[in-house]
């Protein structure tokens, strides 16, 4: 794999081919191993906490639409947020 090597503030050390700043040992660990944003990737689970949407009723607060437009958010992201939503009887906003 061709790249540049990089350090991160914690001291992870790891080869990115791209300018992405993220460190993929960082995410590996933030990944959350239960609750509705585990099946989520890792640029959805960071759009949506970048945007500070921790739980499915701030979640509830925002439309479909205004979801996929946040960086990060692809279609494939809406369905399982939609099921998610639904097990605690909520929708996105109308």
């Amino acid at each position: 794999m061709t790249g540049t090597k990089r350090t991160c503030s914690k001291g992870h050390v790891y080869v990115k081919g791209s300018d992405c700043p993220t460190c993929p040992v960082c995410e590996q660990l933030k990944k959350q191993k239960d609750g509705w944003m585990a099946s989520l990737s890792a640029p959805a689970r960071r759009a949506l906490t970048n945007k500070h949407i921790t739980s499915l009723k701030q979640l509830s607060s925002f439309s479909e639409r205004e979801i996929l437009q946040l960086h990060g958010i692809g279609p494939a992201s809406i369905p399982l947020l939609r099921a998610a939503l639904q097990e605690e009887q909520l929708t996105f906003k109308k």
